[in-house]
């Protein structure tokens, strides 16, 4: 199932997301423009992981069989680096308690990708950063499921115990 998920697109422009993946992700709030894929050698996207960051942004964990994690993180907005940090190529390379990011910076928004710099190169991240592709999707996403109506509630309210407050709370 995960090879279905890092599919490349016959075009070579994108990198494509299962049906199901694209529409809990879409359902949680992420904006389409901002979901991105990298390769990363010895590191696998851990599916579970993908979901919403800030507002309407894009995350996911790449893991590897050692116990690494490289975070990736799409977000719009100005890039704001902690730690010490530097122009590399296009982007920022920024290095903070131990971990250390490459950060592509894009017209309308920047791609993070974070890591342990024990466990992973700056150049992979650099390489992996620059090389990010748009996610395409297999299909059109279903539409947002509509609310559930339940019908077994009281119109009275929902029956919870009465907690009347008094002195002390």
């Amino acid at each position: 199932m995960l090879l279905l998920l890092l599919v490349t697109a016959a075009c070579g422009q994108g990198a494509a997301l299962s049906g199901p993946t694209m529409d809990r992700v879409l359902g949680q709030g992420v904006a389409p423009d901002l979901i991105y894929l990298v390769e990363l050698p010895g590191y696998e996207l851990a599916e579970q992981s993908i979901g919403v960051v800030n507002e309407e942004g894009f995350g996911a964990f790449y893991t590897s069989a050692e116990g690494g994690q490289v975070e990736l993180r799409v977000d719009r907005g100005p890039y704001r680096c902690v730690g010490t940090c530097e122009r590399d190529g296009g982007g920022w390379y920024a290095v903070h308690e131990g971990r250390h990011e490459y950060v592509a910076v894009g017209e309308r928004h920047h791609l993070r990708l974070i890591g342990d710099v024990e466990r992973v190169d700056r150049a992979v991240l650099r390489e992996a950063a620059e090389g990010a592709r748009p996610v395409v999707t297999e299909g059109t996403p279903s539409p947002p499921p509509a609310p559930v109506e339940r019908g077994d509630l009281p119109s009275h309210g929902d029956m919870a115990p009465l907690n009347p407050t008094g002195p002390g709370g």
